[in-house]
């Protein structure tokens, strides 16, 4: 119970590290009306990156927490699957079918790339240790 009620705590702090990171760089970098919204595709596919990389800090690896705090936590936050469904519906609704077509499939395809070039760039001797160490557990 107790380590469970501690995942929790991890989690919402780093969630709304994410969200609050997530949110900044959306006003820093709004997209115009019809615009391809580049703030959040960015955010998707790096934080779909950085997500596929998590097994392999030893940090994550070793400490339960770690990976709550990242992973869930942290990188739950910043990635916005949500923002880019409102973003692509809005981008529809404005008549900016081509650039919305873009925008969905382009961040789905973006964001799935992501994940292979870093599995691609993992050994197999790194993903058995990261498996073997428990880092999903």
């Amino acid at each position: 119970m107790r380590r469970t009620t501690s995942g929790a705590l991890v989690v919402a702090v780093g969630g709304a590290l994410g969200a609050v990171t997530r949110w900044a760089l959306t006003e820093a970098f709004p997209a115009s009306p019809g615009e391809f919204p580049w703030t959040v595709f960015v955010i998707n596919v790096v934080g779909s990156a950085l997500l596929a990389s998590l097994p392999l800090l030893p940090a994550a690896r070793n400490r339960w927490w770690v990976g709550l705090f990242i992973g869930t936590g942290v990188l739950g936050g910043f990635t916005t699957m949500s923002a880019a469904s409102v973003d692509t519906f809005v981008l529809l609704d404005g008549d900016h079918v081509a650039t919305a077509a873009a925008y969905c499939l382009g961040t789905l395809a973006a964001a799935l790339a992501a994940v292979l070039v870093v599995n691609r760039r993992v050994t197999l001797v790194e993903r058995t240790r990261a498996e073997d160490e428990g880092w999903d557990e």
